[in-house]
């Protein structure tokens, strides 16, 4: 009897004492565990950010590939090492999480606060893909950890720096010079100033090239912007703004898209990558800054 209570003794107390559950990982282990974070993880390492992203949040952390941020690099001429020295590497990191657990089932489009203060842009493409800031395609969603989600880019996002109006000056006068005339249109109108804005500003500029005014200076035989008369130069441009913060991955086939020149509207053709008549620039499309976005475009268009 003895034994026998003895033993049974010992299976009860097995029974109240089970092996505890493995804890599920974290941010910073889900991350670390996959050989393709290799690049994010040491950034995050270097920032000091594993205690914050370790902890309970929840986080939504919209993580860049190693082959993303090689893609980022090259873009920049930059090195991994000088990208890890970078002064403002805790903002970059910082500006890919949101506070709270957002599932892809909830990810819509629109203005994204980021733990950085500062926001991203959603976009959802006709083949509901999702971008943010019109650049970089989330490839991967519903990475799950213990405190929060990941969703996978395929290139890293930066805040803008400049508004549309120190984008354009900055453009007009690089080593390869683009929208010149378009900064000379913009001043002689005395528009500068409405494209200076912040992020609680939204603007889409149709930006003509230089290219594409020398060809309505021909039209017009005029010799340059000067002999265009200001009425109709300022009513030009302003049928070129869009009064909406939109990527070319928010355009729709056939959407009428209303401008700043009341009563004008301006017209999506997606198959022929246009507006209107006017072909859109593949290579210098959303163009961000902190008010808004340039599309270059390779026609002045004109109100009918």
């Amino acid at each position: 009897m003895t034994a026998l209570a003895a033993t049974f003794g010992f299976y009860s107390c097995g029974d109240d004492d089970p092996t505890p559950p493995i804890p599920e990982p974290n941010i910073v282990e889900v991350a670390a565990a996959n050989a393709s974070f290799t690049t994010l993880v040491t950034a995050v390492q270097t920032a000091g950010l594993v205690p914050t992203l370790s902890g309970t949040g929840p986080f939504t952390v919209f993580a860049p590939t190693n082959e993303a941020f090689g893609r980022f690099l090259t873009d920049n001429n930059l090195t991994a090492n000088q990208l890890l020295a970078a002064d403002n590497l805790d903002d970059i990191l910082t500006y890919h999480v949101v506070a709270g657990e957002v599932p892809a089932s909830a990810v819509t489009a629109g203005k994204v606060t980021t733990v950085a203060t500062t926001p991203f842009y959603v976009s959802v493409a006709p083949n509901n893909d999702i971008w943010i800031n019109g650049n970089s395609k989330i490839i991967q969603t519903d990475v799950n950890a213990s405190n929060g989600v990941i969703h996978v880019l395929d290139y890293v996002i930066t805040a803008p720096t400049q508004n549309i109006a120190e984008i354009a000056v900055a453009a007009s006068t690089a080593a390869a010079p683009q929208f010149t005339q378009l900064v000379a249109a913009l001043t002689r109108a005395n528009l500068v100033s409405a494209f200076t804005g912040g992020f609680d500003d939204n603007f889409t500029v149709f930006a003509p090239t230089d290219a594409a005014f020398a060809d309505l200076y021909v039209a017009l035989g005029v010799s340059g912007i000067n002999e265009v008369d200001l009425e109709t130069l300022t009513a030009v441009l302003q049928y070129h703004v869009v009064p909406a913060r939109a990527f070319s991955q928010d355009l729709r086939e056939g959407a009428s898209l209303p401008t700043l020149l009341t009563g004008s509207n301006l017209t999506v053709n997606l198959a022929n990558l246009k507006i209107n008549d006017s072909g859109l620039v593949p290579t210098a499309l959303n163009i961000h800054g902190t008010n808004g976005v340039i599309h270059a475009i390779d026609k002045v268009l004109l109100p009918g």
